[in-house]
């Protein structure tokens, strides 16, 4: 099997109750730019604040106001097209989208539609089955609207337009899905990758990354089924429940007769399912026409090149250097990578030592202690000087795993430099062959039924060496233990 796998011969099919169904996905990403200002005016595009608080004349509508490009976030733009391997254009243009909202002051939203600034690249997924290419079909810059609030009175809404005019990357994909675990992974991987450019925070939570999330379903080989949208999915736990949900829906319509209403939808996380909303609208209905207020937009190769020679390096790059050069398997690059700055620290912890042994105490053991515990690598209480230093002292013998362990928990919630820890504290493993004779003597001597089961089942010697080690405090170093009980008990 070649290591790319293609969208054909991808067979995750649905069982029916009349036969067999495919989920076919395309999402739409909307990414909001990291900037200081918004896409148009100079006011705050930062998260939180009281409402409209960070809105100005351009912002608001005002009469005679009109918009300014903001470079930095064209920059972000194209930034993110080149991580994506992707067509920057060097000629786009700004539209009017028209349609009436509330929380859109102007009437319509400047966006991109025939002449956007990125064209197709593409994102590459590891998944169980093999590697899988998802296309990008575009990446257009737009403003954000602002946000209706309903709940804070019984007769009346409100409106905050803190988020009006906020720069969007609307990111969308051609529909090469066919999965709720392939979207899953997509929008893990596309979040990855903006992070590491630092083109957007990825914080669904405060709704800087969100997607609509189109799904139809059809028999294997046929063509396209009616799609439909499923607005603002801000987690990607519920971007799987939806789709789960949507794609049986649609299949008990089609399989009782009917035919699926292209359609906007709505996910309910409460009840686990999607709800009409309203009618999907076409490209016609909100009469795009270019903005007569800003010009073409036109960038150099120059430009762009000094753009390109600035990126960092990408997800895919570094997980091939993590197997190339500390051994990794694919599964521990792919978690180490997985944010730039857990690859940063298990980079620091591994230079010039063991990668697998270094990747062995992030992963297991700082991990599993932050995920716990519910802090980030940003928040450890252990630095990567100091688990460095623990790595340093196992894998020179100082310490035996066992001990390391105990050494690992006094640093995280006292601190110290642990080598100064191991010192004033007796914790170096023992070494002295004579010391560990003594005590396997002692525990030959006291279990003469154990030594006669251990003779006839060598298996049983992981019991003489629980004893040895329960005996020396678990100082002793276990190798020369096993290799000492091997000798005198006479086993191969």
């Amino acid at each position: 099997m070649n290591s790319m796998t293609r969208i054909a011969d991808r067979k995750q099919w649905i069982k029916g109750a009349t036969g067999d169904w495919e989920i076919v996905i395309g999402l739409e990403v909307h990414a909001q730019v990291t900037s200081q200002s918004k896409l148009f005016s100079g006011a705050s595009a930062g998260y939180g604040g009281e409402p409209n608080d960070h809105v100005s004349l351009v912002d608001a509508a005002m009469p005679g106001m009109l918009p300014v490009i903001n470079r930095f976030c064209v920059e972000q733009a194209v930034r993110t097209g080149l991580g994506l391997k992707a067509e920057i254009h060097k000629r786009s243009v700004f539209d009017r989208k028209n349609y009436f909202y509330p929380d859109l002051p102007q009437g319509y939203q400047i966006s991109q539609y025939k002449q956007p600034v990125v064209g197709e690249g593409e994102v590459l997924l590891d998944l169980p089955e093999g590697q899988v290419k998802v296309g990008i079909e575009r990446l257009h810059l737009e403003q954000d609207a602002g946000k209706s609030i309903h709940d804070q009175h019984p007769s009346m809404s409100y409106v905050d337009l803190n988020r009006s005019g906020v720069a969007l990357m609307e990111i969308v994909s051609k529909p090469d899905m066919r999965s709720a675990d392939e979207a899953k992974a997509y929008v893990t991987k596309l979040r990855t990758i903006l992070r590491y450019l630092g083109t957007c925070d990825g914080n669904m939570d405060e709704g800087s990354l969100r997607a609509d999330v189109n799904v139809s379903v059809r028999r294997p080989g046929e063509a396209f089924g009616t799609r439909c949208e499923i607005k603002n999915v801000n987690s990607i736990r519920f971007m799987g429940q939806a789709i789960e949900y949507e794609a049986r829906r649609q299949i008990g319509i089609l399989e009782d007769g009917g035919k699926i209403d292209q359609e906007t939808r709505l996910f309910d996380a409460r009840k686990v399912e999607t709800r009409s909303m309203r009618s999907k609208e076409e490209a016609h209905d909100y009469r795009y026409f270019p903005d007569p207020d800003l010009l073409p937009l036109e960038l150099d190769d120059a430009w762009i090149d000094a753009i390109k020679a600035s990126l960092p390096e990408l997800p895919d790059e570094k997980k091939a250097r993590f197997v190339r050069d500390y051994g990794l398997s694919a599964y521990d690059a792919d978690v180490l990578i997985a944010e730039r700055e857990t690859a940063a620290f298990f980079e620091t912890i591994a230079k010039g030592r063991d990668g697998k042994l270094a990747a062995n105490w992030v992963i297991n053991e700082l991990f599993g202690r932050l995920n716990k515990e519910g802090k980030s690598i940003a928040d450890s209480p252990i630095s990567a000087d100091q688990l460095g230093a623990v790595v340093d002292l196992v894998a020179e013998g100082t310490i035996s795993g066992k001990i390391a362990k105990d050494l690992f928990e006094i640093i995280w919630n006292e601190g110290g430099d642990p080598r100064a820890v191991v010192e004033a504290r007796g914790m170096r493993q023992v070494t002295d062959t004579g010391a560990i004779e003594k005590a396997v003597d002692a525990i030959i001597a006291a279990n003469p039924e154990k030594v006669q089961q251990a003779i006839a089942k060598p298996t049983m010697l992981g019991w003489f060496v629980g004893q040895v080690m329960k005996e020396t405090g678990g100082k002793a170093n276990p190798q020369a233990v096993n290799d000492l009980l091997k000798t005198k008990l006479g086993i191969a």
